[in-house]
């Protein structure tokens, strides 16, 4: 703010001579495991890097003072064309967005949610979407997102 080089660490950044500081902490998304009446998971592949071209679960990164929940509904929203009800909470999970060490570090909660209305289309930051039965899901190395991998994992399990 004032111009001063500024002191880094880890956890935080601090202006020696104006005091200012900022903290550093995992960047929040929220994503939404969507599942239809037959068992099947809503699932998008990514139009973007990172991972472009890899399949992920719909959601996104909140915007600033945006409620978890709300972020769901408006990143599934824009991706999918769907709207969806939360439901239970599933899990928190860290990561980076990106497979470069300096990524920056993501900080992932994950819904169940279930389709209330709209039509399923591709869209925003997604080129493609896809049901799939937990037999069928795509191999790992066509999931960008480790914690998407452990996700998918836990489901397919329960």
């Amino acid at each position: 703010m004032c111009a001063t080089e500024l002191g880094h660490s880890h956890e935080r950044v601090e202006c020696p001579a104006c005091g200012f500081v900022t903290h550093s902490n995992s960047e929040p998304t929220a994503g939404a495991l969507i599942v239809d009446d037959e068992g099947r998971i809503l699932l998008v592949k990514r139009a973007h890097d990172p991972f472009g071209g890899t399949w992920d679960v719909p959601g996104g990164f909140l915007e600033e003072a945006e409620d978890p929940l709300d972020a769901l509904r408006r990143e599934v929203r824009e991706e999918t064309g769907l709207e969806v009800e939360p439901e239970e909470f599933v899990a928190a999970r860290v990561d980076r967005y990106g497979a470069d060490p300096a990524a920056a570090t993501t900080l992932n909660l994950y819904w169940t949610a279930r389709v209330t209305g709209g039509e399923p289309q591709a869209g925003d930051d997604a080129s493609d979407l896809h049901w799939f039965e937990p037999s069928e899901l795509p191999p790992e190395d066509e999931i960008g997102f480790p914690n998407v991998r452990e996700l998918l994992r836990a489901w397919r399990k329960s």
